[in-house]
């Protein structure tokens, strides 16, 4: 993956961009959030992200966040369109003894959040988002090569160019630095449903779509 394709929604004071890691420093009272429960709207988190129109992929990242030591102090992957309709998955801190592994959805302006607890002394996380048209799921890994689904979930506004990348940041008073690595964009892994047409099978003649491109 091309680092250099990256581009910040919101650049932060402190970060480093080197050879296939990146170093982002948080900074408080940042985060990411709409109205739900909490009825507040927080939107100043750093993310930085590339664009692409690609329907069918997936994206691979790892994320370090040893230096977490305040509630809510997290690092994952995003995929943010707007303040209004955008998706994440991190490992928020909450406290010596337990975190929060889980991911947020928001559509026209209203989040979810949805989480398990982990042990404390887990301070690495794989995360892999996959895309299918407007269709996305996010799954976790300990090791890198064993990934778990945390959820599947609809864009309204995802079926067009989309943004994705990552984010990190602190919401109470509190930093830490967020360290991502082994980025990779993959075809789908993702695959389709049992019983649903391959990705190239056209859905009027049932004949793939890179053969009609060629005549076959």
């Amino acid at each position: 993956m091309d680092l250099d394709k990256l581009t910040w929604t919101r650049e932060p004071a402190d970060y480093t961009i080197g050879k296939g890691q990146i170093e982002i420093t948080t900074e408080p009272g940042t985060d990411l959030w709409q109205r739900t429960y909490y009825h507040f709207r927080n939107d100043n988190a750093p993310v930085l992200q590339m664009e692409t129109e690609e329907k069918y992929f997936s994206f691979v990242v790892k994320t370090d966040f040893s230096g977490s030591h305040h509630r809510f102090d997290q690092c994952g992957i995003v995929m943010y369109l707007d303040s209004e309709n955008w998706l994440k998955a991190s490992v928020e801190y909450e406290n010596e003894y337990f975190q929060h592994l889980g991911s947020v959805v928001t559509n026209h302006g209203y989040s979810d959040w949805a989480t398990t607890e982990i042990a404390a002394d887990v301070k690495t996380m794989w995360y892999r988002l996959s895309r299918r048209e407007d269709d996305y799921c996010i799954e976790c890994s300990k090791d890198g090569r064993h990934f778990s689904q945390m959820r599947v979930c609809h864009m309204w506004e995802g079926a067009g160019p989309i943004r994705f990348g990552i984010y990190a940041c602190s919401p109470e008073d509190s930093s830490f630095r967020a360290v991502f690595s082994d980025f990779a964009i993959t075809e789908c892994a993702w695959k389709a449903h049992d019983g649903q047409l391959p990705d190239n099978l056209s859905q009027s003649d049932k004949t793939p779509s890179s053969k009609r491109r060629w005549g076959l």
